[in-house]
């Protein structure tokens, strides 16, 4: 009963959200809900789950409430500015090479494996170009959720590092045989990213513009530019990025002293930092907000055990007779269950159900943590509603939840059927 319970509160919430029948932030918070009391849990047992999942998500949630606030100030100041002029004179007004770069320039700074750093640093460079240029919105948070996927395989990233933790392995045994497909996943993404370019250069043409960092920059815009401390602003992102990748003090910290600085130092008068908050304060408030009604959500369908209880359920489908497909079932459901489970429930509770029982039918416990990578949490990620940096990408995309999953599932399963496919001819997983 709690297995069907909790598919259903997932096949409810993002049937609303695509359909537009409810708002993400009404549908994360009364979907749960109204499952929990079919369940049969008291509005104090459920209450006691909701305050659980928000205070599981509260870092995550003042990271980016001060992330935007600081990503927005750099904004302002046309800190970004020249880096913008640079990258439209490169691309010459064509489409197409604005969305294979996109997409070039994400897996280059997603090497670090994190998804929030990458996100704001490269929407903050590419959403004015899409903007200027009129490209789709929904092909830059599509190209730039894509893009993330393959490289998310390191052993680096936390979706890794939990697969690795439960099987009790190493990069070298994980990671190492997924190569072959990480390669074949990155070359998806760019035929995708060029598929997508040339529909866009075809609706468009190509544009002989030029760029200057104040052009149609209302008055207020214009007084809030800083180029005489584009020097300290760069220094002080480029420490803020350095401070995220070696973890000196804990990220939510970081940002909120960064964007502290960043306001007092570009704006000293109070007026004008009121005039910068009042600015962003809606696009702050809708990121923000939606990472506490995901944490309502992820932690109904966890204290519920509805989780638990579908992951038990998934396996029990398995014919005895069909075992030996396993790992492939594990891979091409990898995605999808990225919609279901959060990385923990899955990596911790799923995973080794799975690894248990593939060792039972003679194979490679192994095979199914790097099934698994080829699509949950990692290529799946950026469209699933129980991560929090999905409301960063779509929140600074500006685009909505439920067009940007239409738009880029299909193309995200393909990242995971390519890879899948090379796995198998590789033997990184076998049948």
């Amino acid at each position: 009963m709690l297995a069907f319970l909790g598919f259903a509160t997932i096949v409810v919430f993002l049937l609303l959200i695509m359909t537009k029948r409810l708002s993400v932030m009404t549908a994360l918070v009364l979907i749960p809900i109204a499952f929990g009391l079919i369940a049969g849990f008291s509005l104090k047992e459920l209450g006691e789950m909701m305050l659980t999942g928000i205070k599981q998500v509260a870092p995550t949630g003042i990271l980016l409430t001060f992330a935007v606030l600081y990503f927005a100030t750099m904004l302002d100041t046309g800190l970004f500015d020249p880096v913008i002029a640079l990258i439209v004179r490169s691309v010459k007004g064509d489409p197409l090479k604005v969305i294979m770069g996109t997409a070039i320039l994400t897996m280059i700074v997603h090497l670090d494996g994190d998804g929030t750093a990458t996100f704001m640093i490269v929407l903050s460079a590419f959403l004015p170009i899409y903007k200027k240029l009129k490209i789709n919105r929904l092909i830059l948070s599509c190209i730039v959720a894509l893009s993330v996927g393959p490289m998310h395989l390191v052993p680096w990233s936390g979706t890794s590092a939990r697969a690795i933790s439960t099987l009790k392995s190493d990069a070298v045994h994980i990671f190492n045989p997924n190569i072959p497909a990480i390669i074949g996943g990155i070359l998806w993404v760019l035929f995708v990213a060029y598929i997508l370019g040339k529909k866009e250069r075809t609706r468009l043409g190509v544009i002989d513009l030029s760029y200057h960092h104040t052009e149609n920059l209302s008055a207020d815009e214009k007084i809030l530019r800083r180029p005489n401390l584009i020097w300290f602003n760069a220094l002080i992102t480029i420490g803020l990025i350095i401070g995220l990748m070696k973890g000196f003090i804990p990220a939510p910290v970081l940002f909120i002293v960064a964007s502290m600085l960043a306001l007092i130092v570009n704006y000293p008068k109070l007026a004008e930092q009121q005039k910068v908050m009042r600015g962003h304060g809606m696009n702050i408030f809708l990121v923000s907000s939606m990472i506490f009604a995901a944490g309502i959500f992820s932690g109904i369908l966890t204290g519920s055990k509805m989780i638990d209880a579908m992951a038990t359920e998934l396996v029990s489908l398995i014919p005895e007779h069909h075992a030996n497909l396993l790992p492939v079932l594990t891979a091409i459901t990898s995605l999808p269950a990225s919609m279901l489970f959060t990385p923990d429930a899955y990596y911790f509770g799923v995973v080794p159900i799975l690894s248990q029982t593939a060792t039972q039918f003679n194979m490679d416990a192994l095979e199914i943590g790097r099934a698994a990578l080829l699509g949950q949490m990692t290529v799946g990620f950026p469209i699933s509603p129980l991560t929090a940096s999905t409301f960063l990408l779509v929140g600074l995309s500006e685009v909505d939840l439920g067009e940007h999953q239409r738009f880029t599932f299909k193309w995200a399963w393909g990242t995971t059927i390519v890879m899948t496919i090379i796995a198998l001819l590789t033997g990184s997983i076998h049948i």
